[in-house]
């Protein structure tokens, strides 16, 4: 297995001549790219050089365990047999997901879609308070959040809303957030104080570049209508909102946002563009479902994945039978106790088929 990893010294110092060589600089998305696939290597290679280490270090306590005579080093040479042994299986494990099939939606930027399910006006202000906690979250990493399109109702909910998240890795860290969120709690109007049940979905889509998916103009019918909302100096009194038809798939973005009618078809349009890979992609995967088996993160949207509840403080989610009594902390943005163990069960998955 490790063969793989021998060569990748070379790989490294052929990334760093791409990265200093003019032609590549001056090409933004290529220089881009070059360089994201640099630090995949630069970390495979620190990685692997670590292996190595180790693997030194272990054949030379091994050596003195079997050369020496005295107890007390001989007890020592032990100990350190012992630590080097589970530093080797750590490392090996780590090299294998390295060896995984990299998704080639890792790096990307997202569109995050929540929309309101069964609940009425409780689900439209969870889906408030759902992306309250992936915007403190996406703050904690150092991304950016920009809405594309909402729907607000008026007490602070959302019948839907769609938000660009760009950084580094973001789609990796939360692609398996897809699915329906479903929410227990006592609603600020029942005056009964009796626990209400409702669900709101989520899904997350790769931003699609314009080279990645090239649609054709004539396939698309541009709308333009007066705004409508809670409030606001443009809401209906100029025709600054879009609505984009893709006519191929029947796909409808609407963007009403921006007081510029050229900004909420630029939105739209991107929207629309990640919709479109994401029902590429999709198609895809169905017609390889017997691989897509042993794949792991359907993120099928109409999939239960996750309970909030609040009597109890607790989130469970259903997908690797995980239980938090830390619902309060979750809600503001600390989510890695939610989204690591999901990487590693799903990264564990994987390595099944890798062994």
């Amino acid at each position: 297995m490790f063969a793989k990893f021998e060569n990748i010294h070379d790989k490294l110092l052929e990334l760093e001549g791409k990265l200093a060589d003019p032609a590549v600089i001056a090409n933004q998305s290529e220089y881009g790219k070059v360089a994201r696939e640099h630090s995949r290597v630069a970390r495979i290679h620190e990685l692997y050089e670590q292996f190595k280490r180790v693997q030194r270090e272990l054949a030379a306590s091994q050596e003195l365990l079997h050369q020496e005579e005295d107890e007390e080093m001989r007890e020592l040479a032990r100990s350190d047999i012992a630590e080097l042994s589970s530093k080797t299986r750590e490392l090996e494990k780590a090299l294998r997901i390295m060896l995984l099939p990299k998704d080639p939606n890792d790096e990307k930027n997202i569109l995050l879609e929540i929309r309101a399910g069964t609940g009425g006006d409780e689900a439209a202000l969870f889906v408030s308070d759902l992306f309250r906690m992936y915007c403190k979250y996406a703050e904690m990493q150092g991304w950016k959040v920009e809405v594309m399109s909402s729907n607000p109702i008026g007490i602070g909910g959302f019948k839907e809303i769609i938000a660009l998240i760009s950084g580094e890795q973001v789609y990796s860290q939360l692609k398996y957030e897809s699915g329906a969120h479903r929410v227990q709690r006592v609603p600020a109007t029942e005056a009964q104080g009796r626990i209400h049940t409702s669900a709101v979905t989520v899904a997350v889509l790769p931003e699609a570049e314009e080279v990645e998916l090239n649609i054709d103009p004539g396939e698309l019918r541009f709308d333009v209508f007066r705004s409508s909302g809670p409030g606001g100096q443009s809401v209906n009194t100029t025709d600054s909102a879009v609505r984009v038809t893709h006519l191929p798939t029947g796909l409808v973005v609407s963007c009403q946002d921006e007081k510029s009618q050229h900004k909420n078809k630029a939105k739209a349009l991107k929207v629309l563009r990640a919709r479109l890979l994401d029902q590429m992609e999709q198609e895809q995967h169905d017609r390889m479902s017997e691989e897509r088996k042993s794949q792991v993160g359907s993120g099928d949207r109409s999939e239960r994945i996750r309970t909030y509840n609040f009597p109890q403080g607790r989130l469970t989610d259903h997908r690797i039978n995980l239980t938090l009594y830390r619902l309060e902390d979750i809600m503001l943005g600390r989510l890695n106790c939610v989204i690591e163990p999901l990487i590693a069960h799903y990264q564990a998955e994987a390595l099944k088929t890798v062994q």
